[in-house]
């Protein structure tokens, strides 16, 4: 059970991570446009890189309202608005002028920690409570008196008064939190060049789960003070530091996986190889251009986990070569080749260039190791498994294309009368059902999806790809019909 609602909160903070990219391309193109004097000599690259700013500094805000509007029963607007509305709670009264006061003290005495308590955790934690409030709440009808406050309305103020409680006890645990989170944080960093590899190679070990987003607020924004995404795209750290939980994801999500892919089709049944090519050059094409390398990893992730295995010690391997020789590059969303090229202007970038090279190197190393491992040990990779589990996807285009590819994946779910929810998060449509039995997991994956994943006995994920926003609107359509 709590495996599975921390898929679903990793899930909901791919809605806020997605407008990361925004940032990146307003500063990326002010630093552009002047680089050296970060706006200074430039209105229009001020107007740019402020603008840039804006996003990147309300990262927790973006957290709180993120995380409250995925893990609500319902994506309504009121979810949204209590998360926001807890997290201005809890911040206001452990800010530092707000402690000073509580405390009679000056604010220069207050713990340093309440410095920081507008950070991607508490962010997280107020989306929690606030959709936690919206599930207990939304629905519930008050007397007459007190009607306009019933329901979705109930929701923020309810929000609000579980902050305030909240509130208390942090007041007394967050000093302590913040210290074992620094320290942590601290413990990674301070190995230098092998801290940075043990990240790469623990980061990709928990895709499947989706708790690597909470390994990444701890190194790629301000929760404990290493903040590598923001420092960068500020320009504000160290050069050759500064960019070193980021620099070595290039590498593998720009030439590694795009390798892996080609290694995968090569090896593939003859009779599959025009399929397996459709679906790795849309993956790879994600991969190399944007960094989104789900489809990649879940096309094989469960077919065969050695594989990932070693993905993932390649991965650490990668940031170990980088982080050593101090090459860096950032990014705002992920490791593709919009945010490669839009850091190379960034002041504190140190010889991103090298990281093509070592990308290059790694690209022959995926591909020879892949192609080694999948024939050496027969992994059912794409295109190796048993046919009647391959078959072909049914051709459409056009808006018909996701319409009859949810139509399918619908009824091989068991339709209206066994669907009990539908969901999706960046690549991955997150389904409840009634019973596992009434699934045919045969026909939906005949309609060309990644993969399929069985989280429970009741629930369901269908790795569709990118393109999961519009099959999960059809079939959502379909659910009202």
């Amino acid at each position: 059970m709590m495996k599975k609602y921390l898929q679903r909160l990793g899930g909901s903070l791919m809605l806020p991570v997605a407008v990361l990219p925004a940032a990146a391309i307003l500063m990326g193109i002010g630093y552009w446009i002047d680089h050296d004097g970060w706006g200074t000599g430039n209105v229009l690259a001020a107007f740019l890189i402020k603008a840039g700013a804006s996003i990147i500094e309300h990262i927790p805000v973006l957290f709180a309202v993120g995380a409250a509007l995925g893990l609500a029963k319902e994506r309504d607007g009121s979810s949204a608005l209590s998360g926001l509305v807890a997290f201005l709670v809890v911040t206001t009264m452990l800010s530092s002028d707000t402690v000073a006061l509580l405390q009679g003290v000056d604010v220069e005495s207050v713990d340093p920690a309440f410095d920081k308590i507008d950070n991607a955790f508490i962010g997280i934690l107020s989306g929690i409570v606030a959709s936690s409030m919206y599930n207990r709440f939304s629905h519930v009808k008050l007397p007459d008196f007190l009607a306009f406050f019933s329901g979705k309305r109930l929701v923020p103020i309810m929000s609000a008064v579980s902050m305030l409680i909240i509130s208390a006890p942090l007041f007394f645990i967050w000093p302590f939190v913040y210290g074992a989170l620094v320290s942590f944080g601290e413990g990674i960093s301070s190995l230098g060049a092998t801290g940075a590899g043990l990240y790469g190679f623990f980061n990709r070990l928990l895709i499947p789960t989706g708790l690597h987003h909470a390994l990444n607020a701890v190194f790629w924004f301000d929760t404990v003070g290493i903040d590598d995404i923001g420092k960068f795209w500020s320009s504000e750290g160290v050069k050759g530091v500064t960019g070193m939980y980021q620099a070595g994801f290039f590498p593998i999500m720009m030439f590694g996986l795009p390798a892996a892919g080609l290694a995968m089709y090569h090896t593939a049944k003859t009779k599959r190889k025009k399929q397996v090519a459709s679906l790795m050059l849309a993956a790879g094409f994600a991969s190399f251009f944007t960094g989104v390398t789900e489809p990649f990893e879940f096309s094989f992730m469960f077919l065969a986990p050695a594989l990932y295995f070693v993905h993932a010690l390649l991965t650490g391997l990668s940031l170990f070569i980088a982080a050593t020789f101090q090459w860096t590059a950032g990014f705002g969303f992920s490791a593709g080749f919009i945010d490669f090229f839009l850091s190379q202007r960034i002041p504190i970038a140190n010889m991103p260039l090298m990281l093509v090279l070592q990308g290059l190197v790694f690209a022959v190393i995926y591909y020879a190791l892949f192609r080694f491992l999948i024939t050496k040990f027969n992994l059912k990779t794409p295109g190796r498994g048993d046919d009647v589990e391959e078959d072909a996807q049914t051709e459409s285009s056009g808006a018909s294309k996701f319409a009859d590819q949810a139509k399918e994946i619908f009824v091989g779910l068991g339709g209206d009368e066994n669907v009990l929810s539908v969901e999706h998060c960046a690549t991955r449509l997150r389904v409840e059902v009634k019973s596992m039995d009434q699934v045919d997991q045969k026909r939906i994956k005949a309609t060309g999806v990644h993969g399929i994943k069985l989280i429970g006995a009741n629930s369901i994920q269908v790795i569709v790809g990118t393109n999961v926003q519009f099959v999960a609107d059809e079939v959502k359509k379909l659910r009202r019909k």
